[in-house]
């Protein structure tokens, strides 16, 4: 690889600067995929993620996705079965606070149910 060092600048072939560029974004992907895969986070397999995509509630496909039932819901968060059950069948929205237990009661965010 030839190269000439003038005024503080390295001056190298354009073909050599691209096979550089190149080995760089590589090594960048690779280090971005060594950090997803250490993280310890939850992945949501994509054929719940359809469920959602075809209508079906969030809260309904989190709650069934930790293999809770709605009286454990409620038991784990202390908002009503009555409540959940409304929440997802689209009766009621909830407030911000009842959003707020549910989605720390699954592990998720809150906008993840809306």
């Amino acid at each position: 690889m030839p190269y000439a060092i003038e005024n503080g600048f390295v001056k190298i072939p354009q073909k050599d600067f691209e096979a550089l560029m190149e080995r760089l974004e590589d090594a960048r992907d690779r280090q971005a995929l060594d950090d997803a895969l250490r993280k310890k986070e939850d992945y949501f397999p994509g054929h719940l993620a359809r469920r959602m995509v075809n209508g079906e509630s969030p809260l309904r496909v989190f709650r069934t996705y930790r293999g809770l039932t709605q009286q454990a819901l409620a038991d784990a968060t202390g908002v009503s079965k009555t409540t959940i059950s409304e929440l997802e069948t689209g009766r009621k929205t909830g407030s911000v606070k009842t959003l707020a237990r549910i989605a720390r009661a699954l592990n998720v965010d809150i906008d993840d149910l809306i």
